[in-house]
């Protein structure tokens, strides 16, 4: 299971980064999309939204930016990267599991 990702209500930033595994995985021409629901209701809250290819080769690492929406709602969510390749073959990280993220409230 890979680590956990925290971040208040509303925020945009920190972006969520996440290294691939294993490290042979070659990003080079490859396009990333990011999804997240909730952990409870399963609920979708970010579908396929576009992310970024940080290093295509040696440790290869993807990110996404949070857009607002995406973080107005408290709670337990599961996110996963989706990669297509160069060749169009399609793999999904955590090969195992999700990414958790926890979205707590704020005071204000």
């Amino acid at each position: 299971m890979a680590n956990s990702f925290t971040l208040k209500r509303g925020d945009t930033s920190p972006s969520i980064i996440f290294s691939l595994a294993p490290t042979s995985v070659v990003l080079t021409g490859a396009t990333a999309r990011f999804s997240m629901r909730s952990r409870f209701t399963g609920a979708i809250k970010v579908n396929r939204a576009v992310a970024v290819v940080v290093t295509a080769t040696g440790t290869p690492t993807v990110r996404y930016d949070w857009q607002s929406a995406d973080s107005d709602t408290s709670g337990s969510y599961e996110a996963e990267f989706e990669i297509t390749y160069a060749g169009g073959a399609v793999e999904t990280f955590p090969n195992s599991g999700f990414i958790p993220v926890e979205i707590s409230g704020d005071i204000a």
